[in-house]
């Protein structure tokens, strides 16, 4: 059972990877907490409620749904959980149960933090990117039109319980996507990940459990070293966004209805790979290599109709800009990644096109 502390200045917890452990999720929960509120949308319920709620059977807990899809990953969304959670009688002594994908761990923790000034939060990702990504370092959130998360905190959760097994009722297309996110991991701090990645394809695509666990463990040990090191987001967490900044772009510029996270990042990691080439950051030969690693976990859905120009733009609302100086997450060699500011805009543009072919 592979478990990965976390520790911030503003909580510590364990991210625990483990088959089977929804079923057993009460074995982890707070020992003196009120009520429980689980936080989850009616298709995670159809095809993983079932163990929930052997794992809570003892435990005095309701159910809260959200809507699900990112274009609905919105503040009247949360607002409606909240007034849901006041007539159900909520208080300070209750916590959030979020159990879903990435749009649920970041809407859930979200209220928890901001529902009464803040309340617990335990974190059960049931799809692969919100496993390895998003509900691990207390980032939570909301889109606006402008941009992704751009309404948010951070607020860190007393547990995240990951149970590889999730993954066996979940969609191929899903699936890829978060292995896209495993990927980034092994590009910007694991050059052994990414070699297995690159050399067991056929066994990570296929879900073999050995291959499954041993990606999720070292993508989650990764964040929780990262996060350990760099709660807020001032340093070394930064190299976490490698392929967010050009995706989150393409997300906001389709309105958050055509890609899935894990596709834009796949996206974004394409043009941020040849932007470090084209700078000199990156040799040619890691560049192909990452290029090449990435086509084995797609394809990603067509990118016809998209003008290269407006995706630039957007550049300059993403939460990483400074003073108007978009800051870009560049490999600098697999496993090594670097944050780079002051980037010509023709070469973002370049970059752009090149991804978009």
């Amino acid at each position: 059972m592979p478990s990965f502390r976390v520790e911030t200045p503003h909580g510590s917890y364990s991210a625990v990877v483990e088959r089977g452990i929804i079923a057993r999720v009460a074995e982890h929960l707070p020992p003196r907490r009120g009520k429980a509120f689980v936080v989850s949308t009616e298709d995670v319920w159809k095809h993983q409620g079932e163990a929930l709620e052997r794992g809570l059977a003892d435990a005095d807990y309701e159910r809260i749904w959200l809507p699900g899809g990112e274009e609905r990953k919105r503040l009247a969304q949360v607002e409606a959980a909240a007034d849901e959670l006041v007539r159900r009688g909520a208080d300070r002594s209750s916590f959030l149960l979020a159990f879903g994908g990435g749009i649920v761990t970041d809407m859930a923790g979200f209220l928890a933090a901001i529902f009464m000034r803040g309340i617990p939060v335990v974190q059960v990702p049931t799809t692969l990117l919100a496993q390895v990504d998003a509900a691990i370092g207390g980032k939570t959130g909301v889109n606006l039109v402008a941009g992704k998360n751009l309404i948010g905190s951070f607020h860190q959760p007393l547990a995240v319980l990951i149970d590889p097994a999730a993954l066996e009722t979940l969609p191929a297309r899903e699936y890829r996507a978060g292995l896209f996110e495993i990927v980034k991991a092994g590009v910007i701090r694991d050059a052994s990940l990414f070699q297995f990645l690159a050399e067991r394809s056929a066994d990570v695509l296929a879900r073999r459990p050995e291959a499954v666990d041993r990606i999720i463990a070292d993508a989650v040990r990764i964040k929780a070293e990262v996060v350990s090191a760099d709660e807020r987001e001032s340093g070394l967490r930064r190299i976490l966004n490698f392929g967010h900044t050009f995706g989150h772009a393409l997300e906001a510029e389709t309105g958050y209805t055509r890609f899935l996270h894990g596709e834009a990042v796949a996206f974004g990691m394409r043009a941020a790979t040849f932007l470090a080439e084209r700078t000199g950051y990156l040799s040619a030969q890691d560049s192909v290599e990452i290029l090449e690693t990435l086509d084995l976990y797609g394809p990603i859905p067509p990118l016809g109709g998209i003008a290269a120009g407006s995706l630039l733009a957007r550049l300059t609302h993403d939460k990483k800009t400074i003073r108007g100086d978009v800051h870009f997450v560049l490999p600098a060699r697999i496993g090594e990644a670097e944050v780079v500011s002051g980037v010509d805009e023709r070469l973002a543009l370049e970059a752009i096109r090149f991804a978009l072919l």
